[in-house]
């Protein structure tokens, strides 16, 4: 080895190390949900994105509808042009509790998923400001406790917004490489307790899959329509509200919700694909970056531990007991999986590169629909309109 390249080496054996202490610190400070929360004195309304969910839609809304401590629910789920029958099982679902809205199609600017939030936010009858709104993936779970547990700590923790990350359910060998990476990236790199009081947008994460607001939180920062471009959504409106004077956090929903994210290889691939070019600010240049930082910290010190250096043999050490602190903490699958940290952050650089490339290209689908390079996000203005 050559004394630059162990000096390199050294830097990144040692940001491992400072990674899985940071980690830890996180995995301690995680605001947690209270064991049995009391009931929720206001209203709450669950909105539902829904788009070919036929498979899914009524396992999600059985699980919504058994909630606990929530005397005043509503559910809406917007059926997002779905082909697949998705509207007939809503409409068989025995309980006044729900209703179903039929999406008018994304205009100039609008992406799918915030233009069905966006409107089934703007159908909520007599709307209050001390109303919650909670956003729900139609393939998430919720455990009987879990909305009255997330409400109860934005309450406790005086927050604006929170985000209960569901536990990951994976099968395949593909997303047991790469699911845990979504916790793994916020507990490893975010200072959760800065994070939940700045206003920087950079200190946000969010998941979209089980997201709580309170409403008028939520209409200080524009709702979806102020997001109505962003790929990654969840996180744009965690920024959106942090940057209209609230506060929020990710905080642990490993006990109140699952959700099997993708099934397979084919499904990782593209759900990643289609969205990995945003991450970091909506830069694709920004992202292709931050995967090889990554690289750089968990990929040569194990390739170097291969060659019996002992800087290498520390920093791969330290990455997986970074990747088993978060898994501990998060509900994942500890071991052997977390061995394999440095196949998982492979896959993230190939996923990263195949989501920049498809995205200069102009390539990139989702669920029947092609997502353009560039939203103009001054094409739409104010909320669409509810069908």
């Amino acid at each position: 080895m050559t004394t630059a390249w162990r000096r390199l080496l050294r830097v990144c054996a040692g940001l491992s190390v400072v990674a899985a202490l940071h980690a830890a610190l996180n995995s301690r400070l995680l605001r947690r949900p209270p064991a049995v929360p009391g009931p929720v004195p206001r209203r709450v309304t669950v909105v539902v994105p829904a788009r070919d969910e036929a498979d899914q839609i009524e396992g999600c809304l059985a699980a919504v509808l058994d909630q606990r401590g929530v005397p005043d629910l509503r559910v809406v789920v917007v059926d997002d042009g779905s082909t697949d029958g998705t509207a007939e099982r809503v409409m068989g679902v025995p309980d006044a509790r729900v209703a179903l809205l039929p999406a008018t199609p994304p205009g100039p600017g609008w992406l799918g998923k915030p233009n069905a939030c966006a409107q089934g936010a703007a159908a909520i009858d007599q709307a209050s400001p001390d109303d919650v709104l909670v956003f729900l993936d139609a393939d998430v779970r919720l455990m009987p406790d879990a909305i009255a547990s997330a409400v109860a700590v934005l309450d406790e923790s005086a927050l604006d917004l929170v985000s209960p990350w569901p536990r990951q359910l994976t099968g395949s060998a593909a997303e047991r490489l790469v699911q845990p990476l979504q916790q793994w990236l916020w507990a490893t790199l975010l200072p959760l307790r800065l994070a939940e009081r700045s206003p920087r947008p950079s200190l946000a994460a969010a998941n979209g899959q089980f997201l709580v607001v309170r409403r008028a939180a939520y209409d200080r920062a524009g709702g979806h329509a102020a997001v109505r471009g962003e790929v990654i959504e969840d996180v744009a409106l965690l920024r959106a509200v942090k940057a209209a004077g609230g506060r929020g956090v990710v905080v642990d929903g490993s006990t109140l919700a699952a959700c099997r994210m993708y099934d397979g290889w084919p499904g990782v691939r593209d759900g990643y694909t289609k969205s990995l070019w945003s991450a970091v600010g909506g830069h694709p240049a920004a992202a292709a970056g931050v995967a090889a930082g990554l690289s750089a910290v968990w990929l040569l010190p194990p390739l170097a531990a291969l060659t019996g250096s002992r800087a290498g043999l520390v920093g791969y050490a330290a990455g997986v007991a970074n990747r088993a602190v978060v898994a501990t903490r998060t509900g994942g699958r500890i071991w052997p999986d977390s061995l394999a940290h440095p196949v998982s952050i492979v896959l993230l650089d190939v996923l990263v590169a195949r989501s920049v490339a498809g995205h200069r290209r102009g390539s990139l689908r989702w669920r029947g629909r092609t997502l353009p390079r560039a939203v103009d996000r001054r094409a739409a203005s104010g909320a669409p309109s509810v069908g």
